[in-house]
């Protein structure tokens, strides 16, 4: 049991990435819509590459969602709506046509024409009445077909032939002449125009029900094709009717595989494929970018990158594949790139855009667009800490979507004058939202605890808080930094390196110094040295132990990690050969362990450049008269003899880079001493 739980505790990193890769692989699988995958790519416009596709069984031809929506449209525009008769109103108003008459007359007048008025009255409203009064007047043409409803019954009439307001006066007026009572005509008007309410109504629920009814009928296939016949011919191009029935057929293939019994089939080969596509990744991590393996934060916040493009993308598919442009896929190599370094990037997101390749329609296209789009990313975007850059890599990426995406329609269109002009909108959209980048890199920072430029730019701030008390306590050394700085930064850029990283760890290499700043010769101002009152011991402990109080100085105030790493090796296991020498002097048998640097090595090129450019600097201020060929022979002693101690067997750096190093070195401190090529005299 011991042993099991050693093993465990052993490959506890291990264990975590396995977890972290099923984890990964679950969560993707799951966020993927479920269904079968046609196995044919059906490209518009272009020849058919396959061989000659026969029907695997019989199938219905789908109608295209512009000839549905058209057939909709069809269908609303010619639809009869209905109207309902109300008898109660018509009854009531002919029923108290008296009453209404007597209001508009005199009570003489009335009163000796009762009998023809009341008539007249009540046969003119049961004329009227028998059309029907509309109450929504001119809301459709006079020759609108309509379906009037009285009881349980409708007929078919014309909309023109219901009374409209306008029509009841004039009818009104032709019956009075009609009867001879033009006398009587504005009394008469009068009492109309109060008394007729309108008694014919839209009926809105039993029109929307029938054109509900109607839509629901429409037939979303026509005609079929039947097994074994021709779809299509190798080399045939992909268009109008051809493309309408492979698509048919995609749909009903994939239809026809998705089922309950084959789910856990369909849910195995996604999940086969997406641990490959990770595990690739892991591998490549490993193998090539071993210090990153080796950090769980960093492989943690890869995988986490990946699944979050994988998240807002199956989400828009979900709500609307139109706007599937509209996720800044380009953010994942951006924020790999910085925060460590290109190629890493770009592996990662090539992974991503093959796995939302099975989800996504068109798939080839939207695989060449990112993919074209991330190598643009990869290389445009340099020193992100400058928003101008920023910028300028964005609106790059933004014309390589819109020009590859403008090429593909002309192949599948073959008219240019078709495009969509919207897309190119979701293009610009997907550009600013990549923008999102800047605030994005800032949060990862907290949260992972990572370093990118940015953050790299601001440590470099020599009125930032640290580096002006060093300045205070050990102006000196803060000198001696400085120079350092731009020695190891123009080294750095010399050959590749992350010079902004190096620069910013030789400015707090020396952060330990500022305890006992006039014990190092750099900030001593008279001629007393401490050191002449200790044995070469305690000497050599003062001097060693800067790299400690450096470390613990750094870790007080939250700097990196990876600036804490110079701190650390920038003396590597290397031995304080002044007062190791000085001990022997007095003891023969010292212990040259005693007078040694803990270590460890330098482990990347940028820690080793720091070693050599704080060497040499430190050890040019020994030279009393320097020349050229001083200082040649000095940055060539000290670099050799790092080598010769195997300070940088754990860097990845090359014989080649270190020769350019040291000639860089030679350049600078000839330039920084002012010196000029001798001359014979």
């Amino acid at each position: 049991m011991k042993q099991h739980i050693e093993r465990v505790y052993k490959n506890q990193s291990l264990i975590y990435k396995g977890v972290l890769f099923l984890l990964t692989t679950f969560l993707i699988v799951y966020l993927f819509p479920k269904g079968g995958k046609f196995k044919y790519e059906i490209i518009q416009g272009k020849p058919w590459q396959y061989e000659n596709l026969y029907a695997p069984f019989d199938f219905a031809i789908r109608k295209t969602d512009e000839e549905i929506v058209e057939e909709k449209q069809l269908i609303k525009a010619t639809h009869v709506p209905y109207y309902y008769y109300n008898d109660e109103i018509a009854k009531t108003i002919i029923d108290n046509v008296s009453g209404s008459l007597k209001k508009s007359f005199s009570d003489s007048l009335f009163n000796a024409n009762e009998k023809r008025l009341v008539r007249f009255g009540k046969t003119v409203l049961e004329k009227i009445y028998d059309k029907g009064v509309l109450q929504d007047v001119n809301a459709l043409n006079d020759d609108q077909v309509i379906f009037l409803r009285k009881g349980n019954t409708a007929k078919e009439v014309t909309y023109g032939s219901i009374f409209g307001q306008d029509e009841i006066k004039s009818f009104v007026e032709r019956e009075i002449k009609r009867n001879n009572l033009e006398k009587l005509k504005i009394p008469l008007l009068n009492t109309f125009f109060n008394t007729v309410e309108p008694n014919v109504f839209l009926d809105e629920d039993l029109t929307q029900m029938e054109l509900d009814a109607k839509l629901n009928d429409i037939s979303y296939t026509r005609g079929s094709v039947t097994e074994n016949s021709r779809i299509i011919a190798k080399g045939e191009v992909v268009k109008d009717d051809k493309y309408i029935i492979l698509n048919s057929l995609k749909s009903e293939f994939e239809s026809r595989i998705w089922s309950e019994s084959n789910y856990y089939w369909l849910v195995l080969g996604y999940s086969i494929l997406v641990a490959l596509a990770l595990l690739m990744l892991l591998l490549f991590i490993k193998k090539y970018r071993p210090s990153i393996f080796e950090n769980n934060t960093k492989v943690t916040f890869i995988f986490f990158n990946i699944l979050l493009m994988v998240v807002l993308t199956t989400l828009v598919i979900r709500f609307n594949t139109d706007y599937i442009y509209v996720i800044p896929l380009a953010i994942l190599p951006l924020t790999l790139k910085a925060f460590f370094d290109a190629r890493l990037g770009l592996f990662a997101h090539v992974l991503t855009v093959l796995l939302l390749g099975f989800i996504v329609p068109n798939s080839y296209e939207y695989m060449f667009l990112q993919i074209i789009a991330g190598i643009v990313t990869i290389l445009t975007v340099s020193e992100l800490y400058k928003r101008a850059n920023l910028f300028i890599s964005v609106g790059q990426i933004t014309g390589i979507y819109i020009l590859a995406y403008f090429a593909f329609f002309i192949i599948h269109e073959g008219n240019p004058n078709l495009i969509d002009w919207e897309t190119f909108l979701l293009f610009i959209l997907c550009g600013l939202a990549t923008l999102f980048v800047q605030p994005l890199i800032y949060a990862y920072e907290k949260i992972f605890g990572l370093v990118s430029d940015m953050s790299l730019l601001e440590l470099s701030d020599t009125n930032g808080k640290l580096l002006k008390e060093l300045s205070d306590k050990a102006p000196g050394t803060f000198h001696h930094s400085l120079n350092v700085a731009n020695l190891a930064e123009a080294a750095a850029s010399e050959i590749g390196a992350n010079s902004m990283l190096v620069r910013v760890g030789a400015l707090y290499h020396d952060m330990g110094k500022m305890n006992n700043p006039t014990l190092f010769t750099e900030n001593q101002t008279s001629s007393v040295n401490p050191h002449d009152e200790l044995s070469p011991k305690e000497s050599a402990e003062i001097i060693i132990n800067h790299v400690i109080d450096g470390i613990e100085i750094a870790k007080k105030n939250n700097l990196p990690d990876r600036v804490i790493d110079f701190i650390r090796t920038h003396h590597g296991t290397s031995t304080v050969y002044y007062f190791y020498k000085k001990e022997l002097s007095i003891d023969e048998e010292a212990k040259v362990e005693d007078f040694q640097y803990p270590g460890p090595k330098p482990y990347s090129k940028e820690t080793a450049i720091l070693m050599m450019a704080d060497s040499v600097e430190a050890a040019s201020k020994s030279i009393k008269d320097p020349t050229s060929s001083l200082i040649e022979k000095l940055v060539e002693k000290i670099v050799s003899k790092q080598m010769e101690e195997g300070q940088f067997l754990n860097a990845d750096i090359t014989f080649k880079e270190i020769q350019v190093i040291k000639k860089v070195l030679k350049n600078k401190l000839n330039n920084m001493y002012h010196l000029r090529i001798e001359y014979p005299e």
